[in-house]
């Protein structure tokens, strides 16, 4: 079992399921279940709760570059989580960090963990100066951990680090797999179902979108009638694409690739260039948030993940739409995870994107997506009563 300095409890931590975590190997093993997700290029901190360490608020982000970032990121860090956690209700009273990064091509793992100790040190510190105590703090690489509160003065912890559990076979795995917590794959994987398309598939749909701008665009910046015309016919697409999509099976075999795979082949370039840019128009974006919940949920997450997989090359910027109407499905149906990869990666594509802002902060502070839900189904009422259009299947 590693030891610590005096200075630096052993951390003992009761996870949501309730299994006790005793040590380094125990938290390192943890990590995945309790986000949900493994972490890639990750700063994690968690907050801990009472006597026996009780797992509370979580805040992720990624390592910067630039070390001379770090002390940023570790204030900005420290700060959320003590932040967040008071929002809800209480302050941690501790804390275990992690620092997540595979070491490059050729590089020992030991070495790039010595790089990161000065920014391991930093959250320490940031996290000390607002009493929250760092119980523990690892470097987790290729399924090993090293803790960076070792004296190392006694030879606790092995040169090549601990090595993780085989996955699947620790008792914080069996308990999330008792209580039903589904296992996803790690950051990167489910952020690469949002990526654009590459290869063969984007010169066509380059050409779909240059010939559906030069149709659309004019008309959606021109007479009051012509832009009601195009949201109109924006919004009908989208219905009728919801509809394919509902009606689709989704490929359970071959995992997420071949489910995607399946969902892309529902879109022709035409229709996907056609809704993209119809939905930059920020009413009927709206209108489309609408699908959010019940039998609409599902194939509407899947609708737009595909058709932010489609804005390639110059029609990046364009992805900010889809990807934000992603998000609030995925945050509405319960899918905290999803919504904040993919608002994340709507504030990549368009940093400015107002909506995409308030809704990844609404999600990170953990606020009810409920009133939202219940002010957008009393506007779609409010339209059938004026025979403006059903906006559902």
């Amino acid at each position: 079992m590693t030891r610590h300095s005096d200075a630096t409890p052993r951390a003992t931590v009761t996870g949501e399921s309730g299994v006790t975590l005793r040590g380094p190997a125990d938290l390192a093993d943890a990590l995945p279940h309790l986000l949900g997700f493994r972490p890639d290029d990750s700063i994690v901190l968690i907050g801990l709760h009472g006597p026996r360490g009780r797992v509370g608020g979580r805040v992720r982000t990624g390592i910067p570059d630039d070390p001379a970032c770090w002390s940023e990121a570790a204030d900005q860090m420290a700060a959320s989580l003590a932040e967040n956690s008071a929002r809800r209700g209480t302050r941690p009273d501790a804390a275990v960090a992690y620092l997540c990064q595979e070491p490059p091509p050729g590089t020992d793992a030991r070495a790039f963990m010595e790089r990161l100790r000065p920014l391991a040190q930093r959250l320490r510190t940031a996290c000390g100066s607002l009493d929250i105590p760092v119980h523990e703090a690892l470097y987790m690489a290729a399924g090993r951990f090293w803790s960076y509160c070792c004296t190392g003065t006694d030879r606790c912890c092995p040169e090549d680090g601990g090595e993780l559990p085989a996955e699947g076979t620790s008792p914080m795995a069996a308990a999330s797999a008792y209580a039903g917590v589904p296992r996803r794959g790690s950051l990167r994987e489910i952020e690469q179902r949002l990526l654009p398309a590459e290869g063969r598939a984007v010169p066509p749909q380059l050409r779909a979108f240059d010939d559906a701008a030069r149709v659309l665009l004019p008309r959606m910046l021109g007479a009051p009638a012509d832009v009601e015309a195009v949201r109109d016919e924006t919004l009908g697409l989208a219905e009728r694409l919801l509809l394919r999509f509902r009606r689709a099976a989704v490929r359970g075999e071959g995992g997420p690739s071949a489910a995607d795979k399946g969902d892309d082949a529902l879109i022709t370039s035409a229709e996907a260039a056609r809704l993209v840019i119809g939905l930059q128009d920020r009413i009927a974006r709206d209108r489309a948030a609408e699908w959010m919940e019940g039998g609409d949920g599902p194939p509407a997450l899947r609708l737009w993940s595909a058709l932010a997989r489609r804005c390639v090359a110059a029609y990046a910027g364009h992805a900010a739409a889809p990807l934000t109407l992603a998000g609030w499905v995925a945050w509405s149906t319960g899918d905290g995870i999803g919504a904040r990869v993919a608002l994340g990666r709507a504030l990549r594509a368009d940093p400015d994107y107002v909506f995409a802002r308030l809704l990844h902060q609404a999600c990170n502070e953990g606020v009810d997506p409920e009133p939202l839900r219940r002010s957008m189904r009393q506007q779609r009422a409010d339209r059938r009563r004026r025979g403006g259009g059903s906006g559902a299947l």
